[in-house]
């Protein structure tokens, strides 16, 4: 039973992510500072729990992963009330047929050299632990239920809320 659950709230998990695409890649710079850019995830999370970005081999979140591969990603949709947080492990990925393989058109936007360009790399960051929120009705159902809430003298609603550890 345990196993199904954790599969399924695994599988809401991707969907959530894909319906998402940018997010923001948290890395450990040179001088032990975090650091965040966004990114475009293109909606590609895996069945074994790996989120796949598209890179430059020579940028320096590379370099920045190279010292220190933990990392974090953050997904928000605010207008349907879905937020995820990723903690996991990347790794720098340069085999041509995994990047062939995910190649969209519209990539040529960040890459204008295309796949066949050597500098063209893939970010796999595993996803070790994941929390999810999905609050259903978006932001108007929230607001209704934080009304209602305060009227009642209870607490709000706000959806669901789970953990996630894929270790």
């Amino acid at each position: 039973m345990e196993e199904t659950t954790r599969a399924a709230d695994f599988q809401k998990l991707r969907e959530m992510i894909k319906e998402i695409d940018f997010c923001m890649l948290t890395t450990v710079d040179e001088n032990d500072d975090l650091h965040s850019r966004p990114m475009s995830l293109n909606s590609e999370v895996d069945e074994a729990g790996n989120l796949w970005f598209f890179t430059s081999a020579n940028s320096h979140k590379v370099f920045e992963l190279s010292r220190t591969p933990k990392c974090s990603v953050s997904f928000a949709n605010p207008d349907d009330s879905r937020y995820v947080s990723i903690s996991g492990t990347a790794q720098l990925v340069r085999d041509k047929n995994k990047i062939e393989e995910l190649w969209k058109p519209e990539l040529k936007v960040w890459f204008p050299k295309g796949a066949e360009d050597p500098d063209t790399a893939l970010l796999r960051v595993g996803i070790e632990k994941a929390e999810y929120w999905d609050s259903p009705g978006g932001t108007v159902a929230q607001v209704i239920s934080f009304v209602s809430a305060l009227v009642k003298g209870d607490s709000a609603g706000w959806g669901e809320n789970k953990k996630l550890d894929m270790s």
